[in-house]
């Protein structure tokens, strides 16, 4: 998240008269969230007639709003917790981790004390007696993450110098991932590509997108190869079950690329998924009136790769965890 300029000075038009202050703020600050405006306003960084203004104050128009500075955060690192890990391999310099969903990789440095507990970082901290430094003191050891609501395999670099030589497989695209997915609907054909750039969604920033708007820039390029491997037609309708592969590792990519061809991830309410798919009034039998799943239908199932010190070809993969497996089941009758 980019922060604000040291200093800033803003006139409010008479267009956003009623509108509250942080509201405007961030309309007029793309690059910084509604969370972050708060913090400037706690800290008293931001100025209205010399005075600290709240949030939620209603402008009245023709105001001069003076930003002094940007948003101060203690510095956050990554600490020990005794968390169950499922590791899948380990050696002297990596370790190969099956992440449930609903943990975070690693904490974000804008989330503070309480978003740095309960991540995957800890965890490895508790449990190896040493991860490679090059990720910095919030991301120790991660050489590629997982969204937190996706589940699968995770490598992780024990060593600075497993990091760096995995690292420059993953930029030479040699690191080999496949993902499990379950969309809404069936698809056209039976397999595709996606070629589309990624880039941060300036209205909602907690979403990326495909779509390039006068404010974003033209993106980072992203390559998603799908096919598909079941289709479902049952009490709650159609469903597609897929493999998928990325060649590049984008924010949210796999789940931005699917969503952008009209077949989102099931579960994944922030880019077009129902919370709730109700059953088909066609089908009778006892089936619950709706299907629910608590998070996204897509799963790390495969990865390869080399050896970092060694070089030999490694290959590791994970069936769905139980959670997505009883999902499909309620689908398919």
């Amino acid at each position: 998240m980019a922060e604000t300029p040291s200093t800033q000075s803003l006139t409010v038009p008479v267009d956003a008269v009623g509108t509250r202050l942080d509201q405007w703020l961030v309309s007029q600050l793309p690059a910084v969230s509604r969370v972050r405006v708060q913090q400037l306003i706690e800290q008293k960084k931001i100025l209205i007639k010399g005075k600290t203004p709240k949030p939620s104050i209603k402008l009245r128009g023709g105001e001069e709003i003076v930003i002094t500075g940007a948003v101060e955060l203690p510095p956050l690192r990554a600490f020990a917790e005794d968390i169950p890990l499922d590791i899948v391999y380990e050696d002297e310099s990596i370790a190969v981790v099956n992440k449930p969903a609903g943990m975070s990789v690693h904490a974000g440095s804008g989330k503070g004390e309480a978003g740095n507990r309960g991540t995957m970082v800890n965890a490895l901290l508790h449990r190896f007696n040493q991860l490679s430094g090059i990720g910095g003191e919030l991301r120790p050891g991660i050489v590629h993450r997982l969204d937190k609501e996706t589940s699968g395999l995770v490598l992780v670099a024990k060593s600075d110098l497993a990091h760096r030589k995995l690292a420059e497989q993953f930029a030479r695209r040699e690191v080999k991932k496949t993902y499990i997915a379950l969309v809404h609907g069936w698809l056209k054909m039976t397999k595709g590509t996606i070629n589309a750039a990624i880039s941060r969604d300036m209205v909602r920033r907690a979403r990326m997108t495909t779509r390039r708007t006068s404010e974003s820039r033209a993106g980072r390029a992203a390559v998603t190869h799908w096919q598909v491997t079941q289709q479902i037609e049952g009490s709650y309708g159609k469903f597609a079950l897929l493999e998928v592969r990325i060649e590049t590792g984008r924010t949210h990519q796999i789940r931005v690329h699917l969503s952008s061809i009209g077949h989102p991830v099931v579960g994944d309410t922030l880019y077009g998924a129902p919370s709730r798919v109700p059953r088909q009034q066609s089908y009778g039998g006892t089936a619950p009136e709706v299907a629910s799943l608590k998070r996204n239908f897509l799963h790390a199932f495969a990865i390869q790769f080399r050896h970092p010190i060694s070089d030999r070809p490694l290959s590791f993969q994970q069936p769905l965890p139980a959670e997505l497996n009883d999902f499909l089941r309620r689908i398919g009758d």
